[in-house]
């Protein structure tokens, strides 16, 4: 009795021992099946996008992250699905990619890029500064995060360039709403408008106009002290421009009529010395 009770526990122990090496060889065989079939939806994702069809190309990418969420392919086909979207300019459907990406892989090792490519989908929306202010300011978030955080990458650099873009636009509207109430009288709103060029855009275009409208604002309030001030940055740092000379000419009304005196004086000047060279060299004989 106490023999056959041996041999029954061994028997036992040998049956399930047989059947955990059976489950683990069907695990190993289920994983390898599903990494192929990864593999295999990946490699049609990059063929499609290839061949341009960028849609059929997205859908295949997100197969291959739902069949194995644990394969280390899972995020790069997630990033290729936001990328061929935004290929398509399916601006949208590649932000909420984006965005998802964000949320299940934070850590992933190419995060620098996925900033990036958010930022670049905000910036090809970009069609008309006085309406897309959201857009601008999106798109201006996700560089400024890509140059702070990875400024030395390519995408950093890249960043840069961008935000300098942007920041042109976003002068120009400044600008542009400054001109409208100058043009209505609305001093202080325009005043407003030209000191935010001054203060946040200040290494843009227009810069140099924006410090004249207020040599001009201030000069039409009567507060010539500040007018003064302005126009005395503006010929610090642009005394050759155009604009300088605009608010020169708002303090001294006479500038034109001196500037042609001062060319005929030249011109004067300049047939005289040549009679004098003619005679010396005795060209007139």
């Amino acid at each position: 009795m106490y023999l056959f009770r041996i041999l029954a526990f061994l028997f036992v122990l040998l049956t399930v021992s047989f059947c955990s090496k059976e489950k683990i060889n069907e695990n190993i065989i289920e994983e390898t099946s599903l990494e192929y079939q990864v593999l295999e939806a990946y490699k049609e994702g990059l063929k499609s996008l290839n061949e341009g069809d960028a849609l059929f190309a997205a859908k295949k990418f997100n197969e291959a992250e739902i069949l194995f969420p644990q394969s280390k392919w899972a995020p790069k086909s997630a990033l290729m699905a936001a990328y061929s979207y935004y290929a398509q300019d399916y601006y949208l459907d590649s932000i909420a990619e984006l965005e998802r990406f964000k949320r299940v892989y934070p850590f992933y090792k190419d995060i620098d890029y996925v900033y990036y490519l958010l930022g670049l989908n905000w910036y090809e929306q970009i069609i008309d500064e006085q309406k897309d202010l959201q857009t601008i300011i999106l798109a201006k978030k996700n560089f400024q995060y890509v140059l702070k955080n990875f400024p030395n990458t390519e995408y950093g650099l890249d960043s840069e360039f961008k935000i300098g873009l942007i920041d042109d636009i976003l002068a120009s509207k400044e600008m542009y709403i400054g001109r409208y109430y100058l043009d209505r009288k609305k001093w202080i709103p325009a005043i407003n408008r030209f000191k935010n060029v001054i203060n946040y855009y200040e290494t843009t275009i227009y810069t140099e106009e924006a410090l004249h409208r207020l040599v001009e604002t201030y000069y039409k309030l009567g507060l010539k002290d500040e007018a003064k001030k302005y126009a005395n940055l503006l010929g610090y740092n642009y005394q050759s421009s155009e604009w300088y000379k605009s608010s020169y000419l708002i303090f001294n009304k006479n500038y034109k009529k001196d500037t042609i005196e001062l060319i005929k004086k030249d011109k004067r000047n300049k047939k005289s010395f040549l009679k004098k060279f003619k005679s010396l060299m005795n060209l007139d004989e």
